[in-house]
């Protein structure tokens, strides 16, 4: 898979990008070989070296972000080019300090890699990114505002819908996010009747069932644009809705019976109803093999019972997409699990309690979190809850095969959630650079000092950077490429907003840490971003770092 990341990584590379990603390649295949038994890699042993495996996969995310900055700053101006130097030299930085962690176990590697920081071109790159002179010129063009961080080319069609949610946002979620925030409230019904009319609930779904998706493709970066958005305004009353319609449509359209499919997507199109996805439970997490919820087969259905939890929107919800194991047999792990469909009433407020006339119960309540309010997560009991035949997603042939249905989803999902991140960070970095403008500190503009300015130039160089790899996948992803990458985009993004927010509220000082500051809301908000959709240290070692080690012990056999 690292020979994927970059064509670059195919040959040699002459930059010094390509030369850290040889020494990559190297320590991936250094720790392939030490976790593999039998000519495969041995669970046990890559238990024992976690800690090497998440730093692959972070450095291999670095990387691929250093390589779409570079890419892009091409056909940019000097903001562009000066935050790619920015990037580029912090990425160098970081994933030198991952290899020399995984080099204490691999003497030859940490020779080269000695070797490598004392070559002239990495000094010369991080003097060209990192040095005082750099991080301040780049402040200054940010300052400036001549030319906007992190610009990305999308056509005439992805500009103008882009466009016209920003001002959305603006004029419509901004003035209620900061009220449904501080009261802990639920997404108005008034803003979720405007976001139904723009279409906002139908972008997977593809066109013959009512969405605006294409019928013969995926549309990603018509999905990210429109995320990326409605979270520069408020990731939890406005961007994250698009998450739950998107796994529950590519669930449908992996797995769906026709008459499923007919049935539901157009109904998601419209947001009528709103869904909720059940995957977590309280014992069971990013661990999907393990869930236990029990569905038992009943005269014309099932029932189901036991527990979820952090079911995003619940009460809101009409249709919840339910995880269950269907089949008693706990050995079977993921192939024991099916997805039911189960409608409920929609609810406002912080708890409900659904009574079947059949005596089966659905009850809700939701968690109190320090920020993403205004959807609400939720814990969920069930008692005997009867689902008919026809819900099971698949039918009888989609017995067992929920795991794989839920995966479907997945992916879009993760880019998702990278495209919030963007919007995020893309709110805190220019409240940071209005209050850098106009807050006087010792009787000069915040902004005028060294320190201002490379903070927010290091801001900027990171947001650009994630918003770059998150676009550059979305075009691979349409194109039918990428599907691990997504991973490394999420991976990405998601840390990154948590640095970008926690500088911009540092900038504000003590009025960061107001309430009445959005900028504290975008902190506590970023915060989720690595939870959600695929744990950060999920991701890291069960997706990413494996699929790297796969292809390199491959590498070696071949």
């Amino acid at each position: 898979m690292l020979q994927t990341l970059s064509p670059a990584i195919e040959t040699t590379t002459p930059d010094i990008l390509g030369k850290v990603e040889t020494l990559l390649r190297r320590a991936t295949r250094s720790v392939a070989l030490a976790c593999t038994a039998g000519g495969a890699l041995d669970g046990d042993s890559l238990d024992r070296r976690q800690s090497d495996a998440y730093e692959l996969a972070f450095a291999a995310a670095e990387l691929l972000a250093a390589r779409a900055g570079v890419e892009a700053a091409a056909a940019g101006g000097p903001l562009a080019q000066a935050l790619m130097r920015t990037y580029r030299a912090e990425a160098l930085q970081s994933v030198a300090q991952r290899l020399e962690l995984i080099s204490l176990g691999a003497p030859d590697l940490a020779s080269d890699l000695n070797a490598l920081r004392g070559h002239p071109e990495f000094a010369a790159v991080l003097k060209a990114g990192q040095s005082v002179e750099a991080l301040d010129e780049t402040g200054r063009l940010l300052l400036e505002g001549a030319e906007e961080a992190g610009e990305t080319a999308l056509d005439e069609d992805k500009a103008l819908m882009r466009d016209a949610f920003l001002r959305f946002g603006d004029e419509i979620v901004r003035p209620l996010a900061e009220h449904i925030h501080r009261q802990d409230l639920t997404i108005p019904e008034s803003l979720l009747n405007l976001m139904r009319e723009m279409g906002v609930f139908g972008l997977s779904v593809p066109a013959r069932f009512g969405g605006s998706a294409p019928d013969d493709r995926e549309d990603n970066l018509s999905m990210m644009v429109v995320t990326e958005a409605l979270s520069e305004a408020s990731l939890a009353a406005a961007g994250s809705l698009i998450t739950r319609p998107e796994i529950m449509t590519r669930a449908l359209l992996a797995g769906g019976t026709g008459e499923q499919q007919s049935r539901w997507l157009p109904a998601l199109a419209q947001g009528a109803p709103l869904c909720g996805i059940a995957i977590t439970e309280p014992d069971f997490g990013s661990d999907v093999a393990g869930l236990a919820l029990r569905a038992t087969r009943v005269p014309g259905g099932w029932t189901l019972n036991g527990a979820k939890t952090w079911c995003t929107f619940a009460g809101k919800a009409g249709l919840l997409m339910v995880v269950a194991r269907t089949d008693p047999d706990r050995s079977l792990g993921h192939r024991g699990l099916s997805i039911l469909l189960v409608e409920k009433p929609s609810y406002d407020g912080h708890a409900f309690d659904y009574r079947q006339e059949t005596g089966g119960r659905l009850s809700g309540k939701a968690i109190p979190t320090i920020g993403y309010r205004g959807m609400h997560s939720f814990d969920l009991a069930f008692e005997n809850l009867f689902v008919p035949d026809a819900d099971v997603l698949g039918g009888e042939e989609g017995l067992g095969r929920g795991f794989y249905f839920t995966m479907a989803g997945m992916t879009g999902g993760r880019m998702q959630t990278a495209a919030r991140a963007c919007g995020v960070m893309r709110a805190a970095l220019k409240a940071a650079l209005v209050y850098a403008t106009d807050r006087k500190v010792f009787g000069a503009p915040l902004g005028s000092y060294q320190l201002t300015r490379a903070k927010l130039a290091r801001m900027a160089a990171r947001f650009a950077a994630s918003r770059q790899l998150a676009y550059s996948i979305g075009r691979r992803l349409d194109r039918g490429e990428g599907q691990m990458e997504a991973s490394l985009a999420k991976l990405f993004a998601c840390r990154s907003a948590e640095i970008v927010t926690r500088e911009a509220l540092q900038i504000h000082g003590g009025m960061g840490y107001a309430e009445e500051s959005p900028v504290s809301r975008y902190f506590v908000d970023a915060r989720v971003l690595s939870i959600f959709e695929g744990a950060e240290e999920t991701l890291a070692l069960k997706v990413v770092a494996r699929s790297l080690l796969q292809d390199a012990l491959a590498a070696t056999q071949a």
